[in-house]
């Protein structure tokens, strides 16, 4: 898609969008549009009264205000929306604080749906219930919020992963060049109401009136309903006032008090007068918090407590100037800044590539061996299956095919039949299915044809491929795999390795688009928290002769059977379960977490020599499970875990010691292992890996962690 982007932003039917009224969402809007890179291409709708319209692009969709049981304001709203916009085709929508809106234009126009919540989203028709919220993650293209706080109402009883297609944007402010002359001046904005603390500010600022003789309090907003009201000589009632009007009255302040009762969505008030060097406070409510990072924050609110804390401003003069000099210098929330993230995230909506998606959800094959030839042994090791299932939690549909159980299935007398059957049935299935991702690992099965036939199928189709064997100079197969790697490495899009590129680099340096990838974690196959139970073992240790291989080949030896016999010889009066040792055979499945439940502490011990960044996958199962586990410190895995998450060792003696140290110290053993398995989740879980696979594989910015 070129870089135009049509944009219609729709303001609440109530919001008014004019210099001399305009509120929170009203400046929100204006503010991010005067920044943005679509601002000729970005036209506001609203229902305003009054023709000082804040912007020109603005347009007017006048309503009938009376309601009836026959009809809706919002469903009036929305209806003349679309009349106005019949023949626009924006690319995408913009409704603010007003899930309903979405509800009646959703069918009605195409278009992506950006929905901001500047409220809190359990107070509005349309997102109250569990069920309008999840119907609402669904089927938008994004969420924004003002704030965490509001973020953290919408998820509410829902699941925290479904955040990713959410994102917050702060209401925000541009910086002054210079700090003004200040007055000795106390100021209140807001409504003049006991919801936003006004009869608090009215009880403490009389007292310091009262007391301090040179100082003189304001009140800038307005209330229709009884309220509070403040009589004094040195207190001045101002009344509503244009925006720039009160930005200039805060630049002349010396304090400002936001002690809301309510629970601000976000609190516009201190972030504009932070910003414009006055000393804030504020109380703990909503997100408020969230304005600066510079101001009083009122242990009580009452009025008692903000006397106190007006009068610890007024006489200590240091105090005060440092708190106006920190806020002006560091402004927490600009709007250039935000201005650019906005227009990222409209970008986001549409695909690089242009994929045949619909609301952001890829359709995605995964090839890999899901072995069912093994009778599924392998199921709580296998990645494919974990990247599936993040994947599928990410909102994207996959289709898994197990290549080798294919042409094992249809293998007859003649092996290239059975391979050319598969390659005719990739090619048919890749016709009705049509993915915008394909991902594949350790196969050898696909043919170069094939995959010039799929990209003739689809040419924005996104090719990555994944491989978990060691790279390493030290073990003779990783010869070979890197000749495996080879074979696609410049016919896909992206390689993913669990080896640091730079490793692989040394030995082959004609391969680009090279990424490390850490085994990950799954919910639903990493579930125990060994941690917490009493294990009777000391210490577990799984290896094999190769995964497809469920026996010892006789005879055979490599350099963790050395290890592991120096090892036992040191560690007396250890109770160690090692399989794959000592004639013990190799466990899989169920009968794996059966032993590895049955220890308090893991080795992760791979073949060939440390590596920087690479592990079996073991240490999924390991650590993902709750042991402590011990590493050899060559791996360099403390650039992602730390002393308490996980027990790096130097040499064999290291470990020994230990390995009796932990055996003996249960509450160090215990709070490294829960801090393993928490640091683990956080960086490497399924969700986070096939997202950072994903946004990789497309060409977009991210990290690994």
């Amino acid at each position: 898609m070129n870089d135009i982007i049509k944009i219609a932003t729709i303001l609440p039917y109530k919001e008014n969008y004019t210099f001399t009224k305009a509120q929170a969402a009203a400046i929100w809007v204006c503010d991010f549009f005067k920044y943005s890179n679509y601002k000729n291409t970005n036209f506001i709708f609203g229902n305003t009264i009054g023709n000082d319209y804040l912007t020109k692009n603005y347009v007017n969709i006048k309503i009938n205000n009376l309601k009836s049981k026959l009809s809706s304001s919002t469903n009036e709203y929305c209806q003349n929306f679309i009349e106005k916009t019949k023949d626009s085709n924006f690319d995408i929508i913009e409704i603010h604080n007003r899930p309903l809106v979405f509800n009646y234009l959703k069918n009605k126009v195409i278009s992506k749906f950006i929905i901001y919540f500047h409220n809190d989203p359990l107070s509005m028709n349309g997102s109250r219930t569990n069920e309008e919220r999840l119907k609402l993650l669904n089927q938008v293209d994004k969420i924004i919020f003002v704030s965490k706080w509001v973020q953290t109402r919408f998820f509410i009883n829902l699941d925290p992963k479904l955040m990713n297609k959410t994102e917050i944007v702060y209401p925000s402010i541009h910086r002054e060049k210079k700090i003004f002359r200040k007055d000795k001046k106390i100021t209140f904005v807001g409504k003049l109401n006991e919801s936003k603390g006004y009869d608090i500010y009215k009880d403490s600022v009389i007292k310091i009136l009262d007391e301090f003789h040179g100082w003189k309090a304001y009140s800038i907003g307005d209330e229709s309903r009884e309220r509070p009201k403040i009589y004094h000589k040195n207190h001045k009632e101002l009344g509503f006032l244009k925006h720039k009007k009160v930005l200039q009255f805060l630049n002349k302040s010396e304090i400002v008090v936001v002690p809301s009762r309510w629970e601000e969505p976000f609190g516009r008030t201190a972030l504009e007068s932070s910003s414009r060097a006055c000393a804030t406070i504020i109380s703990n409510k909503g997100g408020l918090p969230e304005t600066t990072d510079h101001c009083i924050i009122l242990k009580k609110l009452n009025s008692t407590e903000l006397y106190n804390q007006l009068k610890k401003l007024i006489k200590d003069d240091k105090l005060r100037k440092k708190i106006q000099i920190n806020g002006f210098k560091n402004v927490k929330h600009l709007i250039k800044d935000n201005s650019k993230l906005i227009d990222q995230i409209r970008r986001s909506t549409f695909q690089k590539f242009n994929l045949n998606f619909i609301k952001n959800k890829l359709r995605i094959i995964n090839i890999y061996n899901t072995g069912q030839k093994l009778n599924h042994r392998l199921y709580n090791i296998s990645l494919g299956k974990k990247f599936t299932n993040g994947f599928i939690r990410n909102g994207h549909d996959v289709l898994e095919i197990s290549d080798r159980d294919f042409v094992k299935q249809n293998r007859t007398f003649s092996l290239t039949n059975s391979e050319t059957k598969f390659q005719q049935y990739l090619v048919e299935t890749f016709k009705n299915y049509n993915p915008d991702f394909l991902f594949f690992g350790h196969t050898k099965n696909i043919t170069t044809n094939t995959i010039g036939q799929f990209r003739a199928l689809n040419k924005n189709l996104i090719i990555s491929q994944w491989n978990e064997d060691p790279i390493m100079p030290s073990l003779d197969y990783s010869q070979t795999n890197i000749k495996n790697i080879s074979n696609y490495a410049n016919l896909v899009d992206h390689n993913f390795i669990t080896t640091d590129p730079s490793v692989f680099l040394k030995q082959n340096t004609n391969i680009k688009n090279l990424h490390f990838f850490f085994v990950p974690v799954d919910q639903n196959i990493e579930c125990f928290d060994v941690y917490k139970l009493n294990p009777s073992r000391d210490i577990f240790y799984a290896m094999s002769h190769g995964v497809n291989r469920a026996t010892l080949k006789k005879g055979k030896t490599d350099s963790r059977i050395n290890f592991l016999n120096l090892l036992i010889k040191k560690i007396d009066n250890i109770n160690y379960d090692f399989y794959g040792f000592e004639n013990k055979e190799p466990i899989w499945g169920n009968n794996f977490y059966k032993a590895l439940v049955g220890s308090k502490m893991g080795l992760n011990l791979s073949r060939g020599l440390p590596t920087k960044y690479y592990s079996s996958n073991r240490i999924a199962s390991l650590m993902g499970n709750g042991l402590l586990t011990f590493i050899d410190r060559k791996t360099q895995m403390n650039d992602f875990f730390n002393n308490n998450e996980i027990i790096f060792y130097d040499n064999i003696t290291d470990l020994s010691d230990k390995i009796k140290f932990y055996k003996k110290n249960e509450k160090s053993r215990i709070k490294i292992a829960k801090n393993g398995k928490k640091k683990y989740f956080k960086l490497f879980d399924e969700l986070k890996t096939t997202k950072y696979i994903i946004d990789k594989s497309l060409g977009n910015k991210t990290t690994l962690y």
